[in-house]
């Protein structure tokens, strides 16, 4: 990819990577960047660096843009790997005055990945500031979100905020700005992506992300763009961006309901067809998913994107199918918020499965509707009957619940000009 310019003697210097599938467990099918920025100015400024198995191409950009012996700074957002994988290689060819700027946590944490002891790093905190010559950083942290180190850097000057993983998303494409993604993609493309990402990542972080959108508007500062450290910057719509992060912090999400389960010899899966059929009479959206057929994390998005959630589980050894743990552990750990779940399923000659999802819903301390269903062996037309009205009832509460969220999204931000 050629470097580009997205802010006067601001450059885009990161790489594509678009044969990544996983990362770090999180299916990604259509790749992902690592971004990173290069500020020319009266002392040259290089904001994060790239994954170490692409670092000879990233130093290749930046040498299209300068000389790397003229770097004066280099500002670490975020130390984990993707971000801060070629830094060493980076000292190689810069000044060995250079100045680091990070956080104190960052710092820690980059001494356990590197020796530091001949490196000039200065640690940073919310509202320091550094001048670089017409332009001036400004430092904010931003704890656990997604890492304790983690901080955005605002550029002075530039109206760009350069948000490390925040506003990211996992896309590989030659579009590098959002309205030229949208030309040859679409928004709901766009849109979708940012909210996989948010879902998979950031969803534990949603009060955090609240309050320091709330610490950002207090500073004053205006935004036109905003670069993340993945995916596509936003130029047109960082409104769209701030607006959106508002809505999945305040735990939005469709009148809708997705089935998640799995199956041993069908019988859970004939179950949800009747399920479904009682959810749609009540005219609620509905989507279905087998794990073992999905990536757990498209289950984390759909389960998100839903103000209800039907899990469904064969019984196997007086316990759930094996697949649901790991989906129900998995969730437990992003700490979901206003979701209503029930569950269902079906066993041999003694349940479980329903018993054990219901105490992981109390666990996590989850809106439930009970009694669940639970059918033995094989479905009779009494138990059809059964699963039917549960979908009606279901989707009677998930739109009931839903009245407690009309009228609070919100696609605008006060910080974007």
């Amino acid at each position: 990819m050629n470097v580009i310019e997205i802010k006067p003697d601001i450059y885009w210097v990161g790489v594509v990577d678009w044969a990544v599938r996983d990362f770090h467990g999180y299916v990604t099918p259509s790749g992902t960047t690592y971004n990173n920025y290069l500020i020319l100015d009266d002392e040259i400024t290089l904001v994060d660096t790239v994954k170490h198995d692409f670092l000879e191409v990233g130093i290749a950009n930046i040498k299209s843009v300068v000389d790397p012996s003229k770097i004066k700074n280099i500002v670490i957002n975020h130390i984990e790997n993707d971000h801060m994988g070629a830094l060493e290689r980076i000292m190689e060819i810069v000044p060995h005055d250079v100045t680091i700027y990070i956080t104190q946590r960052g710092k820690a944490g980059m001494d356990r990945f590197f020796d530091i002891s001949k490196w000039n790093i200065k640690t940073v905190k919310t509202g320091d500031e550094i001048k670089t010559g017409k332009y001036k950083l400004k430092f904010i942290e931003t704890p656990m979100i997604h890492w304790p180190d983690s901080m955005m850097t605002y550029v002075d000057g530039a109206k760009l905020l350069l948000s490390q993983d925040a506003f990211g998303q996992h896309i590989a494409t030659a579009a590098r700005f959002d309205d030229e993604f949208i030309d040859c993609a679409s928004l709901t493309e766009l849109e979708d992506a940012t909210l996989d990402y948010y879902a998979n990542i950031l969803m534990p972080f949603g009060t955090l992300i609240k309050t320091k959108i709330n610490e950002i508007q207090k500073m004053g500062i205006e935004i036109d763009m905003i670069a993340p450290d993945h995916g596509i910057i936003w130029r047109k719509k960082p409104d769209l961006a701030f607006g959106m992060y508002i809505d999945m912090a305040d735990n939005q999400a469709k009148e809708r309901i997705v089935i998640i389960y799995d199956t041993m010899w069908h019988s859970t899966e004939q179950m949800t067809l009747p399920i479904m059929r009682g959810i749609r009479e009540e005219g609620v959206d509905c989507k279905v998913i087998k794990l073992r057929s999905t990536p757990m994390s498209v289950a984390i998005k759909e389960f998100w994107k839903s103000r209800g959630c039907l899990i469904g589980s064969p019984t196997l050894n007086n316990e759930v199918f094996p697949s649901i743990a790991e989906f129900m552990v998995h969730l437990m750990g992003l700490r979901p918020k206003e979701r209503l779940m029930a569950a269902f399923g079906s066993y041999g000659w003694g349940g479980g499965a329903v018993k054990w999802l219901y105490e992981m819903f109390n666990k996590m301390k989850m809106p439930i509707v009970e009694p669940g269903v639970a059918v033995q062996y094989r479905l009779k037309p009494d138990d059809e009957k059964k699963c039917y009205e549960f979908g009606r009832n279901f989707a009677q509460q998930v739109k009931d619940y839903q009245k407690k969220f009309a009228g609070t999204s919100t696609k605008m931000c006060k910080l974007c000009g």
